[in-house]
């Protein structure tokens, strides 16, 4: 099969949705696709690094996209960049041949739209993968007020793709929930979460002490979130926790990676001479065991407004470790699903946003106990959601998605169907 994948990031940017869809790439080519790849020409979080115009890597086609870089410190620079990626893409797409499968991801929002309009004027058949809901994510982080011209015209084309395409990739059954109450059908839905990758992540202690050593956290009790750093993901329970606990020498947060709050996250620990707080950028590959496992405790935040918004891919990483998590999460999201599943109970707690006294107690009272050693029976929970398992899934759907095999008529659905696979 002639298979596209569309989106802003991918090799060797080092963000999650550009590991996603890199393992995905290279799965496909494995299984004897043939497999070309649009993106960006610019790192996600650094503009000014610089990728490739076209590359053959690995056994795919890369074309890059130029846009302008401008970065997210306002509204009107992400909008221009994302409107440079629509129309660079428009005109590489228009160009390329006729695909069996589009594959498009979330970034930048409503690409899958694009997708389908390349399809729609060429044939083949579209795979939206939700790694984020959009207008959805928008308006819950405010950027977009619910109701509004722009808020109403999005909804529609997101609808119009959803609607068009031969299967929806959704990450939780909160994801599904709000796409049903789009109107979308039920069997459009294949609900799978994103993998953890079990060949490059596992727990190991000689990494983890070097990495410690490295950073200067050797003797410390290490309260570490590692992924990006969003609205969707808000940190001021746990920056006012860190703050509350900066008299204690034994704890030291670590914030890994990037985002429109990275820096905010930065200023917090600057404007309040907190050396309690270590921040570091987005770990390649081959240092994701190491950092990973430096931590004794790790944190997973999901805001209240974005439950089947977005989904914590992180956690996967960290149950194939086998580590200790602490969600700062809303009441019923997909964290306290997975956290009731977790066959230690000492493994996986959850708080609500604003509990700032829980936290710190929570976070004092597994300082001054026993470091909990990597758990066999946590690592094999995990293993569910491993490469090995969920990526082959992916493929196969992807696979029976090709025109003529399968076929979901949106005019014939029942109203009545529920079943999700």
């Amino acid at each position: 099969m002639r298979i596209l994948l569309l989106n802003q990031c991918f090799h060797p940017d080092l963000v999650s949705t550009a590991q996603h869809l890199t393992d995905l790439a290279l799965g496909l080519v494995e299984a004897g696709h043939e497999v070309t790849v649009v993106a960006s020409s610019r790192g996600y979080d650094n503009p000014e690094k610089r990728f490739p115009a076209q590359e053959n890597w690995q056994g795919m086609t890369i074309r890059r996209i130029w846009t302008p870089g401008l970065g997210k410190r306002s509204k009107w620079r992400r909008f221009t960049d994302f409107a440079c990626f629509w129309l660079s893409a428009t005109l590489i797409l228009l160009r390329l041949p006729r695909f069996d499968v589009t594959v498009c991801l979330t970034s930048p929002p409503l690409i899958s739209t694009l997708g389908t309009l390349m399809a729609a004027l060429k044939g083949g058949a579209v795979v939206p993968w939700v790694m984020d809901l959009n207008p959805d994510e928008a308006v819950a982080a405010g950027w977009l007020r619910k109701g509004g011209l722009m808020e109403r015209t999005l909804t529609l084309c997101q609808r119009w793709s959803f609607r068009r395409a031969a299967r929806i990739m959704v990450l939780d059954r909160f994801m599904a929930r709000l796409l049903e109450a789009k109107g979308v059908p039920s069997a459009l839905l294949h609900v799978d979460p994103p993998w953890s990758y079990e060949d490059a992540v596992r727990y190991d202690v000689v990494q983890r002490t070097a990495f410690r050593a490295e950073h200067g956290f050797t003797e410390k009790f290490v309260v570490m979130y590692s992924g990006n750093h969003s609205p969707c993901h808000p940190l001021d329970t746990v920056l006012a926790a860190a703050e509350q606990l900066a008299p204690d020498e034994r704890i030291h947060f670590v914030f890994i990676g990037g985002g429109s709050e990275f820096s905010k996250v930065k200023d917090f620990a600057r404007d309040h001479s907190l050396r309690n707080m270590l921040c570091l950028p987005y770990q390649p590959m081959e240092k994701l065991s190491a950092s990973l496992s430096a931590a004794d405790m790790h944190l997973v935040v999901m805001g209240d407004a974005f439950t089947g918004i977005v989904h914590p891919c992180k956690v996967y990483n960290i149950l194939l470790l086998g580590r200790p998590f602490l969600a700062v999460c809303p009441a019923e999201c997909h964290l306290t699903d997975l956290a009731a599943q977790v066959p230690d109970s000492r493994y996986a707690h959850c708080l609500r946003h604003g509990d700032v006294p829980g936290l710190v107690a929570a976070l004092r009272a597994a300082s001054r106990a026993e470091s909990l050693p990597p758990s066999p029976a946590v690592r094999q929970f995990g293993a569910q959601f491993v490469s090995g398992v969920l990526r082959p899934r992916f493929i196969e759907t992807l696979e029976a998605a090709r025109p003529g095999m399968i076929s979901f008529p949106v005019a014939q659905q029942p109203d009545d169907m529920t079943g999700l696979s």
